[in-house]
């Protein structure tokens, strides 16, 4: 069993957001049509901004927010976070691409599933370490979900 400190939690969340920005630029190119490549190219920009915001929340973290929890001399703690962002999340594995139909609802998955996390990770960080931006995240994440949800009843009517 692992304890993470909040930097580490911070940068679990800055590797979703780095995934999910990948994963959209990826749909956005397999994607012939127009509309289609805005909407995706638009919410991997979105992805880009929540990574931002949570690189200066771990920018401004104090130096004993950084501490290890527990002895790691060889990283093992940060490299399951790392694991765990790209399984659970936008994981790495192929996704299927091969229509809008298939990117909206994988894409919807891996939103909800984010949310999951932010929503854990929102009870584990103190409101001095930006409990607040988080929920702001989190608003935006289920928008997303909306909006591709009104997407993909438009694709399959």
């Amino acid at each position: 069993m692992y304890d993470f400190n909040v930097d580490e939690v911070f940068e679990m969340a800055e590797q979703i957001e780095r995934n999910g920005a990948r994963f959209y630029r990826n749909a956005a190119d397999s994607v012939p049509d127009t509309e289609g490549k805005k909407l995706l190219n638009d919410l991997a920009g979105m992805e880009d901004e929540h990574e931002k915001t949570f690189a200066n929340l771990r920018k401004n973290l104090k130096s004993g927010d950084k501490k290890n929890t527990v002895f790691d001399p060889t990283d093992e703690a940060g490299l399951y976070l790392r694991a765990l962002a790209d399984t659970r999340v936008f994981f790495e594995k192929e996704m299927d691409l091969s229509s809008m139909k298939s990117i909206l609802k994988g894409a919807i998955i891996a939103e909800k599933d984010s949310i999951v996390f932010y929503l854990g990770m929102k009870e584990a960080v103190p409101e001095e370490f930006g409990k607040a931006r988080i929920e702001a995240i989190i608003k935006e994440e289920m928008g997303h979900i909306k909006l591709l949800s009104g997407k993909l009843v438009a694709v399959n009517p």
